[in-house]
């Protein structure tokens, strides 16, 4: 699938519920296969007010919609925007609760990182669905097309049962600040991801990580 984010950061004063119709009109003609637009939850850390999240069958349809949301997003009520473009399949975990929280975190690994090191990131990111009960989706994939406060390099992505789950079971679990932390603390050694992360999220009615 052919995949769009945006991580949209409002001005002081101005509330996602305007904004977001004109985003909805873009989407309903995309084409999109699946489509996400929702004000964030309390919690983010830079993640915006409003994450969108549009998958695609095909380039073309992505290419031509990311003209029309840039547009749409040229509005005096836009402070920022984070975003990337990438390309990934979802995967499922043998979880069977519905899913209400979809998350993205958006992160750029040093340039200085060899690409063996980079792969044994990705592969300690891949085995939290194995630990993590909460999660019932998720995705990790390399960014193509990146635009805000970084270069974004990867985007991993989940669907959570709740925001409970998201926040605790997952945050919390050992082998996230047990063993994938590091690669993030600027006090280890083994650290490759130096500047701030996006980690947003959102309530989700529907699965995108189809």
């Amino acid at each position: 699938m052919f995949n769009l984010t945006r991580l949209i950061h409002l001005a002081p004063g101005d509330e996602p519920h305007a904004l977001i119709p004109a985003l909805r009109a873009v989407a309903d003609a995309s084409a999109a296969a699946h489509v996400l637009i929702e004000p964030t939850l309390p919690g983010v850390r830079n993640g915006g007010d409003i994450l969108v999240h549009l998958r695609f069958s095909d380039l073309e349809r992505r290419t031509d919609t990311t003209a029309e949301l840039d547009r749409a997003l040229e509005s005096a009520a836009v402070e920022h925007v984070d975003g990337v473009e990438y390309r990934g399949a979802a995967s499922k975990t043998a979880v069977e609760q519905p899913a209400s929280v979809y998350r993205t975190l958006l992160l750029r690994v040093s340039p200085e990182a060899d690409e063996a090191l980079v792969e044994r990131f990705e592969s300690d990111l891949n085995l939290m669905p194995d630990y993590v009960r909460t999660i019932t989706a998720w995705q990790l994939s390399r960014v193509e097309r990146a635009i805000g406060a970084s270069q974004w390099t990867h985007v991993f992505e989940q669907h959570f049962t709740d925001v409970d789950g998201l926040m605790g079971p997952y945050l919390m679990h050992p082998i996230h600040w047990a063993h994938v932390d590091r690669w993030f603390d600027p006090e280890c050694p083994e650290v490759i991801v130096r500047d701030r992360v996006c980690h947003s999220f959102c309530r989700s009615d529907t699965v995108v990580l189809g």
